[in-house]
């Protein structure tokens, strides 16, 4: 099983900036996801910016959410600040 997410941070332009249980840290880019059924809600980034972090992954107040695997599997990994 893949690290599940701890936190999550969301910026202007549709990323999500990602820890995981693991201590690694990733870049999501949630573009490709705007034009598709209930992710077009995304589009408003005010509501993107209420992004959660319930039971190890990534939620909205409307019921959207991303598999926590395809989080950790397609985000950039970025360096661990020591």
């Amino acid at each position: 099983m893949n690290p599940r997410v701890k936190s999550v941070q969301a910026s202007d332009d549709y990323s999500l900036m990602l820890e995981f249980t693991d201590g690694s840290q990733g870049v999501y880019d949630c573009t490709p996801l705007l034009g598709f059924g209930v992710f077009k809600e995304l589009r408003d980034r005010q509501y993107f910016k209420r992004v959660a972090v319930v039971d190890g992954t990534v939620v909205w107040p409307h019921g959207q959410d991303i598999c926590p695997d395809t989080l950790y599997l397609d985000s950039v990994k970025r360096a661990n600040a020591s």
